[in-house]
């Protein structure tokens, strides 16, 4: 028994060890949120069958614009590190 939980603690160490995946940074996460926003607005041509993101996805992009907007506005540089005013 004591043989079977130094295993299982031995495998639990190295799947804690893997990397996580990969995440877009911030600036290609805002992009993306921006375009889903943008697809997202009502058009004219909008029926019921076209297909729309999650709302709870659209929440989420839209609060991810809206930090980055004062974030940004707070800021004194861009992000190439050039001044801004």
């Amino acid at each position: 028994m004591r043989l079977l939980r130094v295993a299982v603690a031995i495998i639990a160490a190295s799947l804690n060890a893997l990397p996580e995946p990969a995440r877009a940074d911030g600036r290609e996460e805002l992009s993306l949120c921006q375009q889903m926003i943008d697809r997202a607005a009502p058009s004219p041509q909008f029926d019921m069958a076209t297909t729309r993101p999650d709302d709870a996805q659209l929440q989420r992009c839209r609060q991810i614009v809206r930090d980055w907007t004062l974030r940004e506005s707070r800021m004194s540089v861009d992000e190439h590190g050039r001044p801004i005013r």
